[in-house]
């Protein structure tokens, strides 16, 4: 029963969303994302993924378990005695989809994501050192590469790999203890254990030494937090001098982060400092298809999405992975709702405001300023700021740059839309075109930026 119950859910909540007038906006908000876990001696168990539904489930019981009763008899003609309706806690989710070779295995921290594995991960020139670097500190953790540090910016699939490592560990050398946390997580059990919370400094230090492999998420975020970098340094020496794998991602490498001490800054230059770029078409191309075929093996209805509409929406996402997998999940979403066939007019429509189509034919400075932001994670209020320090000035005038390069305008009007004099355009122009002659890290940033921007040249 519980597989022809799961096998014709879809049908049995579009009877109930019809046949008992339920408003759409109350379906999408009780019944919309309600699932069928299992059916015992009558009793159908049901779960929400989400842990934030835990507080309306009592509503949802009174209001609509007869309803949902009543569906599933007329749908597949079965009659349920009960219904249960609960949360997946993240433990039950890892559980039902990640298979564990050895009960002894730990896996501390934040759970891992199940479809963030290595056979998931599309390989393509602009990551293929990345990944490969990242296979073989799993094939042997110690070994090489250690600590290996992966950054690039945010949505290019750095936590996707340092799940995939943990993942092949785990499943591959189910001896080894891996633990996987974000830098937010340690500093706050670091604190935790200062106050003498939860867990004590003897435990927090026990808990990240005696372990195989330790993978932190996002290690910028530790920086400028005295005691957090003094731990932090501690259990980095105590692991590394056991000759224990460390792996570390962020979105810059350490050279850039001023606030960094010295002491660390070694250590994490030590190993493999290894970048992961944003994507070219063709691997956006790719990407797509790889998330476009795991959505069908999740649907029971098929999802069928031809390549025009995945090219438009290849060349018209420039900023991140994340963000391609949102406009994809978007638009298979609104065809859903609206029990239409996913065409380009659809695609238009619903991407309305995720996309800039044909961004190279009407690119402005309020856009390029934005997206330069983005890449330095600054404000758009900063860079029209009048502040002058170097971390503000040189994304401002890489903007101005671009703007005189790619978009016609003239040198005094870009001093406008800047609210700048024209002096102050003409040095920054100068600068940047100097400077992307002479240092590559320049270059490499502005010829990024412009990718982001869909600039073809």
């Amino acid at each position: 029963m519980k597989d022809l119950i799961i096998s014709k859910w879809d049908d049995i909540l579009e009877f109930l969303r019809t046949q008992y007038d339920i408003t759409q906006i109350s379906f999408n908000m009780w019944l919309k994302n309600l699932k069928c876990r299992d059916v015992i001696d009558g009793k159908i168990i049901l779960y929400f993924e989400d842990p934030n539904m835990s507080s309306n489930i009592s509503f949802i019981m009174t209001k609509y378990s007869n309803y949902i009763k009543a569906a599933i008899a007329e749908v597949i003609d079965t009659e349920i005695s009960d219904i249960e309706i609960t949360v997946d806690k993240p433990e039950e989710i890892t559980e039902k989809h990640v298979e564990k070779k050895n009960t002894n295995n730990v896996n501390h921290g934040i759970l891992l994501n199940p479809d963030y594995t290595f056979d998931n991960f599309v390989v393509s020139k602009n990551n293929e050192m990345v990944v490969a670097a990242a296979l073989k500190v799993s094939e042997a953790p110690g070994e090489y590469y250690n600590p290996l540090y992966i950054y690039g910016n945010p949505g290019l699939g750095k936590t996707h790999l340092m799940h995939s490592i943990a993942h092949f560990i785990t499943e591959n050398t189910p001896n080894l203890k891996v633990m996987y946390v974000t830098s937010e997580t340690f500093t706050n059990e670091l604190i935790d254990s200062i106050r003498h919370g939860t867990i004590t400094p003897a435990d927090f230090r026990n808990k990240y030494r005696n372990i195989d492999v330790l993978l932190i998420d996002d290690i910028q975020f530790i920086i400028g937090k005295d005691s957090t970098q003094e731990e932090f340094f501690h259990t980095f020496n105590y692991l590394y001098e056991a000759k224990k794998q460390i792996v570390l991602s962020s979105d810059k490498p350490p050279k850039d982060f001023s606030k960094l001490e010295d002491r660390l800054r070694s250590r994490f230059e030590c190993g493999l400092l290894v970048d992961i770029t944003s994507p070219d078409y063709e691997t956006k191309m790719a990407i797509l298809k790889k998330k476009l075929e795991m959505k069908q093996s999740e649907s029971v209805n098929s999802i069928n999405i031809d390549d025009e509409v995945l090219s438009y929406i290849a060349k018209n996402i420039t900023i991140n992975i994340r963000q391609l997998e949102g406009a994809l999940t978007k638009l298979i979403a609104m065809s859903k709702l609206n029990h239409v066939s996913i065409d380009m007019d659809l695609a238009e429509y619903a991407l309305k405001d995720i996309v800039f189509p044909d961004q190279n034919k009407s690119l402005t400075p309020e856009f390029i300023i934005e997206v330069v932001a983005e890449h330095y994670k600054i404000s758009v209020e900063e860079i029209m700021s009048q502040k002058r320090d170097k971390q503000i000035s040189v994304p401002r005038q890489i903007a101005m740059y671009i703007c005189r390069k790619y978009t016609g305008l003239s040198q005094t009007e870009i001093a406008d839309a800047f609210k700048r004099d024209h002096a102050t355009v003409i040095h920054a122009i100068k600068k940047i075109t100097t400077d992307i002659s002479t240092n590559p890290d320049i270059e490499a940033k502005v010829n990024m930026i412009v990718k982001k921007l869909n600039i073809t040249e």
